[in-house]
């Protein structure tokens, strides 16, 4: 069996120190035995991590697209040290998202082995294209349904998870363990949070008591996940957001990292700049514990409003300029990021018939050099600087500018 290159840290430091340029691995208590699932308990003392270094900017790739990529995709996508294939991966092709992922991640990893691919799956909604949903029949109230009797309950196109139920939490966790035991798989991705997280989301419909159970059933799933995936294997969840009594730092103790989205979004009674300064704090401080941290940040301007739980951009028109949001974006992940932070613009996830403007680019800034920054983001105000070896960061964020001044290296 292939063991992923993917870096499982064989020694632990404990302190994080500026003054001596020491960096904290993850360190994770050994997890009782789960009283969940029906499979082996892994103690996970060390976390797995991507290849990382600061040479240049750190990216990160997020996509999907329902046949085979192309030999111009792979070589492509082979240059990103973390990808997360989407759900609807490969589906159209080999006929469900699990084949399709397991394809895609195999024709990746001919091209770089050490590309670090997670596998998407969604905590509460019930997105076709899985051949594993076909379990679900023999799972009596698998799905939530609201007080009118609707059980479509996201968007009004598709079911949600009742995970007060112990047989769908033990279904969800059985096959994350079973896709994460291949070779091609470094771990799962796992999206919809927030949707149990956050009190305000389905409390009319389904009532509030309601709703904590499915909170409580959520922690619970997501201990015997962390009881259950093999050792050497990555957790990267949609995890961190402001909107959050704590920012969700408290739940990172399951995962080795958080992908970022929604970061610029306003929620409880918060300011734009009150809500992005406190998003900003809650991934420095998850960075700075050695958490892997994957920004995700939409090019085009916010297009849901309401809850706003999801993060929905417009789509950017071809030919347009993009360069000051490009610079802006990069400069707020370059004030957060530490060792394992991974940085992506994006105009959309699918790239199926030309749907992002930006597939396939390469922005001239990732091939500039970076090198280590000189210490952490000094804080003024709405104001953030931070340097770098070959590079200074400048970031307003009340009034969306930044400045990113390159360096010559010496």
């Amino acid at each position: 069996m292939r063991i992923s290159r993917c870096i499982v840290p064989v020694v632990i430091v404990v302190s994080a120190c500026w003054l001596t340029g020491c960096f904290a691995a993850e360190v994770n208590n050994a997890p009782a035995a789960s009283d969940e699932g029906n499979g082996t308990v892994h103690d996970r003392t060390a976390s797995p991590r991507p290849a990382f270094s600061w040479d240049q900017v750190p990216l990160y790739m997020h996509i999907r697209k329902a046949t085979d990529f192309t030999p111009e995709e792979l070589d492509y996508l082979s240059g990103f040290p973390l990808i997360t294939l989407e759900k609807t991966t490969g589906s159209r092709t080999h006929g469900s998202t699990e084949a399709g992922s397991l394809a895609a991640a195999k024709a990746i990893k001919s091209v770089n082995e050490d590309t670090c691919v997670l596998y998407y799956r969604n905590v509460m909604c019930n997105y076709s294209g899985y051949k594993t949903n076909d379990g679900l029949r023999d799972i009596p109230g698998a799905f939530l349904q609201g007080k009118d009797g609707d059980r479509k309950l996201h968007r009004g196109v598709r079911e949600i998870y009742d995970l007060s139920n112990p047989d769908v939490r033990r279904w969800w966790v059985d096959h994350c363990v079973e896709m994460a035991s291949h070779d091609e798989i470094d771990g799962i991705f796992l999206d919809g949070n927030i949707k149990a997280l956050e009190p305000a989301y389905l409390r009319a419909e389904i009532g509030a008591e309601k709703k904590q159970e499915v909170t409580d059933g959520y922690f619970l799933m997501m201990q015997d996940l962390k009881d259950r995936i093999p050792p050497h294997k990555m957790l990267l969840a949609n995890v961190i957001r402001a909107r959050l009594t704590d920012p969700g730092l408290d739940t990172m103790r399951y995962f080795d990292g958080s992908y970022l989205e929604g970061i610029e979004s306003q929620a409880n009674g918060l300011t734009r700049v009150e809500y992005l300064a406190k998003g900003i704090d809650a991934v420095q401080s998850a960075a700075r514990q050695g958490k892997i941290i994957a920004m995700s940040i939409g090019l085009g301007d916010a297009a849901i409003t309401g809850l706003k739980i999801d993060d929905s951009r417009k789509k950017v028109a071809r030919g347009a300029n993009i360069q000051p949001r490009l610079e802006y974006c990069l400069a707020l992940f370059l004030i957060c990021a530490e060792k394992y932070s991974y940085f992506l613009p994006h105009d959309g996830y699918s790239v199926n018939n030309n749907d992002s403007t930006v597939w396939l680019t390469r922005f001239p800034e990732y091939d500039k050099p970076l090198g280590p920054p000189k210490g952490p983001a000094v804080k003024d105000g709405a104001t953030y600087t931070r340097e770098f070896e070959s590079a200074s960061v400048y970031l307003d964020i009340e009034k969306q500018t930044a400045k990113i001044t390159w360096k010559e290296r010496k």
